[in-house]
């Protein structure tokens, strides 16, 4: 029973902003569209059967009918209705929840840069130069634009609270945008099964106060160096618990993207260098979180 109530509390069904809560009112409404076909079926098969039961003499039987036209107008047209309202939601829903697409706020969106080793996550803050790994720090309330890849093997980033799984693979970029609207630890996992380590491919995003936002950061910028060395330790193979750093190679997620894209393998360099499914790289941000502020 807890094991039951952790999961709802931490999955989809719990949104914690308005990518997820977006979702979670499409998943109700298809729902209930095929509920108001499945329900009134059960129902009537129920009664169908106890009307035609061998001892109700009442029951009119017609063995030579075999066409009407009502009948045949009511049974087609169910299903081309049920057929136009969940076409009708996909087709809105996918517009309207692209990943790409910014999300309205006053806030200018917060860049975070995301990198999937093996098997860890790299989370990387251009603005104020520092990043992390398994563990991201969000402020409360402010858009997050997230720029992703994977030095390795394609892998998928989801953090089923907040909404939206998009997959990152080598020598590309995709782009993501989310928002966390209340305080708060959502678990974030990888959904593509990427070797060894998959099942450990774990990481949290911990939503808080822009204060303590601004105290993580100048905290973060303390911490380790994340350099050539300490770069090379992380694509090791290999799970591992949290970390932060202070990075001190410039354009290091531009720089990952085209060296995984000139080092794919083979067949991934077509790949990338095609305009499908391709995010340019995005631009260099002055290492400064004032911005942030």
């Amino acid at each position: 029973m807890n094991f039951s109530v952790a999961v709802l509390q931490s999955g989809a069904l719990n949104p914690q902003g308005p990518v997820a809560a977006s979702q979670r009112l499409i998943l109700f409404n298809a729902t209930a569209i095929m509920l108001a076909v499945i329900v009134p079926v059960i129902i009537l098969t129920v009664v169908v059967a106890w009307w035609f039961r061998a001892g109700n003499q009442r029951a009119k039987r017609q063995p030579d009918w075999t066409y009407s036209g009502p009948v045949e107008v009511f049974v087609w047209s169910v299903p081309l209705l049920v057929i136009l309202f969940l076409g009708g939601i996909a087709w809105i829903g996918s517009h309207e929840l692209d990943p790409r697409r910014p999300l309205a706020s006053a806030q200018a969106p917060l860049d975070i840069q995301v990198v999937s080793l093996d098997w860890k996550w790299l989370f990387i803050q251009p603005q104020a130069g520092v990043a992390s790994v398994n563990h991201l720090v969000v402020p409360v309330g402010r858009p997050l634009r997230f720029h992703l890849t994977s030095t390795t093997v394609m892998n998928s980033f989801l953090v089923p609270q907040l909404g939206s799984q998009i997959y990152t693979m080598a020598g590309m970029t995709t782009e993501l945008n989310l928002q966390a609207d209340r305080p708060g630890v959502y678990p974030g996992l990888s959904a593509q099964f990427s070797g060894d380590g998959f099942s450990d491919m774990r990481f949290e995003v911990e939503a808080v106060s822009p204060q303590d936002f601004e105290a993580w950061l100048a905290a973060a910028s303390e911490g380790a160096v994340l350099d050539a060395d300490a770069l090379r330790e992380l694509e090791r193979p290999g799970t591992t618990g949290r970390a932060r750093y202070r990075v001190a190679l410039p354009d290091l997620f531009a720089t990952l993207v085209r060296r995984e894209g000139h080092g794919a393998m083979p067949g991934m360099a077509g790949m990338a260098d095609a305009s499908i499914c391709r995010s340019p790289v995005p631009p260099p941000i002055p290492s400064t979180h004032a911005s942030s502020r």
